[in-house]
C-alpha cells in the first residue's frame, strides 16, 4: 500500500522526480511549418499498483492545461475527448504499456508552438504527470524585426529581432545581423531576441538589414530583411538666382552650394527646372518597409 504522503504526488505529478518515474524526449523539437515530425519518447513507471491486464492510458497536454478539466492534445484513451484543433493532427504512436510515449505531429502550425507534458494512468493506483522533463515544440517562422522609432542620420537607433521561442531547456537559437558598413553594437540577447544599436548615415537610406536566426538543434536557419529608411538633411543644396532678362553665371546662395552655367532664361527667384518658387527642403520617409 502506498504511503499516504506519497499518494498526492503520485496522482498529480510533481516538479521533482520521484524514483521510478522518468521521461525522455529530445529537447527542443524544431519543425518547419506545414511539415510532419516524429518525436521519439520513452517513459518509465514502477511495476507496482497495476497488473499485466491493466490498460495503460497516455495523454499529452499543453503545459498550462489542467489535466482534470482540459482536453489533451492527444491520447489513446477512447473515453477521453481531445482538443478539436489537434484532432487528427497529433498522433500517439507509442504504447504506454511498453513504456513508449512517442508521437507524430502532422502539418505543423504556429499555434502548435509550446511546451507539453505527458500523463500516464494504469490500474487504479497509478496516475502521474511528468512535469520535470517536458516536450518543447517550435514551429519555424520568420523573425520579427522592430525598429524603435524613426532612424535619423548620426543618431543611434535600436532594432530588435525576435522569435517566439518557448523552450527553457536545450540549445537556444543564435542571432546574427547582416548589413552594409554599419557602425553598430550588439545589445542584450535572450533566447527569444537580439537588440542591435546602429548609427546610420545618409548612405544607409534604402539599404537592407537582415536578421538571421539559426537553430543549432535542427541545423536550419530563417531570416527576415528590412529596408532602412533614414531621415537626413539635404546636402550640396544649391539655390541659384538669375537676371530677369538675360543669361548669366549662377551664383550659389547657400554655403557649400555648387553653381553651374545655364544657357536658358529662368525667372527671377526660381530654381532652374522648377515651375514655382524655391521649394522647401524635404525629408525622406522614416518608416521602414518590411520585406519577407
Amino acid at each position: 500500500m502506498l504511503a499516504p504522503l506519497l499518494l498526492p504526488l503520485l496522482w498529480a505529478g510533481s516538479l521533482a522526480n520521484i524514483p521510478g518515474y522518468q521521461l525522455t524526449v529530445p529537447e527542443p523539437v524544431v519543425v518547419q511549418e506545414g511539415q510532419s515530425t516524429f518525436i521519439a519518447c520513452r517513459v518509465s513507471y514502477p511495476g507496482r499498483y497495476w497488473s499485466n491486464f491493466s490498460p495503460a492510458w497516455g495523454y499529452w497536454f499543453k503545459k498550462e492545461a489542467n489535466y482534470d478539466r482540459d482536453p489533451p492534445v492527444v491520447t489513446n484513451n477512447p473515453s477521453r475527448e481531445v482538443q478539436k484543433e489537434t484532432q487528427g493532427q497529433f498522433h500517439l504512436l507509442g504504447d504506454p504499456r511498453t513504456y513508449n510515449c512517442s508521437l507524430r505531429i502532422r502539418d505543423a502550425r504556429n499555434k502548435d508552438i509550446g511546451v507539453y507534458f505527458f500523463r500516464v494512468e494504469r490500474g487504479s493506483g497509478m496516475q502521474y504527470n511528468y512535469r520535470q522533463n517536458q516536450l518543447c515544440v517550435f514551429v519555424m517562422e520568420t523573425p520579427d524585426i522592430h525598429i524603435a522609432g524613426p532612424l535619423e542620420s548620426g543618431h543611434p537607433g535600436n532594432i530588435t529581432c525576435a522569435v517566439p521561442w518557448p523552450c527553457e531547456q536545450g540549445t537556444p537559437p543564435t542571432f546574427s545581423w547582416i548589413g552594409v558598413n554599419l557602425t553598430s553594437t550588439l545589445g542584450p540577447e535572450t533566447p527569444r531576441s537580439s537588440v542591435l544599436t546602429i548609427s546610420p548615415g545618409p548612405h544607409h537610406h534604402g539599404t537592407n538589414l537582415t536578421c538571421r536566426v539559426t537553430f543549432p538543434g535542427a541545423s536550419v536557419a530563417v531570416e527576415s530583411t528590412v529596408q532602412l529608411s533614414v531621415a537626413y538633411a539635404p546636402w550640396n543644396l544649391t539655390i541659384q538666382v538669375f537676371q530677369g532678362n538675360g543669361t548669366g553665371r549662377a551664383q550659389p546662395v547657400l554655403p557649400g552650394g555648387v553653381g553651374e552655367e545655364l544657357g536658358q532664361k529662368e525667372g527671377a527667384g526660381q530654381v532652374p527646372g522648377s515651375k514655382g518658387g524655391i521649394p522647401a527642403p524635404t525629408r525622406h520617409p522614416t518608416h521602414p518597409l518590411l520585406r519577407h
